[in-house]
């Protein structure tokens, strides 16, 4: 399984940003959990978004109502829509596939990882 991550960049406090990540390997499979997470400079990597394949989601609390996780199974993509993002939310942001089936914040819950994209957000 290969997870590609995009649409990350440099906007101002307040702007907004939308983060894709497309799944693709034979092995990939619509049922998967999908994460985001993020890690900031210095500090340690942390759970933001995740949605099962039903649409269930959990959000962590610092971004609850700011940022939306949402999925298109035909295109086997993930999206992360980042409104009113903030200094604090500059990080590299992933994305993470499960086959647990449930969703979780835990990142060892995650089998598949892609690399990150980096979202910088100007005060």
């Amino acid at each position: 399984v290969q997870l590609q991550a995009s649409g990350g960049g440099l906007v101002q406090a307040g702007g907004s940003l939308r983060l894709s990540c497309v799944a693709s390997g034979r092995t990939f499979s619509r049922s998967y959990v999908m994460g985001w997470f993020r890690q900031a400079p210095g500090k340690e990597r942390e759970f933001v978004a995740t949605i099962s394949w039903s649409d269930t989601t959990h959000y962590a609390d610092s971004v609850k109502g700011r940022f939306t996780i949402s999925r298109d199974n035909a295109k086997n993509t993930v999206y992360l829509q980042m409104n009113n993002l903030k200094p604090e939310d500059t990080a590299v942001y992933s994305c993470a596939a499960s086959t647990s089936g449930v969703v979780a914040a835990a990142a060892t819950m995650y089998n598949y990882w892609g690399q990150g994209t980096l979202v910088t957000v100007s005060s």
